[in-house]
């Protein structure tokens, strides 16, 4: 049981759990925006029959095929999509390219073979063809 403890009390279980509550409240957050504001502004200015996305629907041999619903988590999923592209992925994209610009390189390529041998080799260790140190160039 303290091994089932120790796992559940690990820093990354417990931010994944977090993470999950405020994504789902997120969700249900935008949902509501789509469904109580967004689509009812696009259904009032485009003038159909009902103000509420949800209801917009046709039947075709008895089935019903609700597009409207579909129309209200398209949306969604899009607003979605884009706060977590423009406040999650494109600053963590600068931060790490930040990180890699400032690091000194340590490898370089083979000008024979091209591959990856350490700055300072004097010879490639894929086809030993010699090389010239970082250290030692003009």
């Amino acid at each position: 049981m303290g091994g089932f403890k120790k796992f559940l009390l690990r820093g990354n279980i417990v931010e994944l759990a977090v993470a999950v509550i405020v994504g789902a409240t997120f969700s249900g957050l935008v949902q509501a925006l789509v469904t109580d504001l967004i689509t009812p502004l696009i259904g009032a200015l485009t003038g159909g029959r009902q103000p509420d996305f949800a209801k917009y629907s046709f039947t075709v041999n008895g089935s019903e095929f609700k597009y409207g619903d579909f129309l209200n988590h398209l949306l969604a999923f899009l607003i979605i999509a884009a706060v977590v592209y423009w406040l999650v992925i494109t600053p963590m994209t600068r931060l790490v390219s930040l990180f890699e610009r400032d690091q000194a390189a340590t490898t370089k390529q083979c000008p024979d073979c091209l591959s990856e041998v350490p700055v300072e080799a004097r010879r490639c260790a894929h086809c030993t063809v010699e090389l010239v140190p970082q250290s030692e160039q003009p």
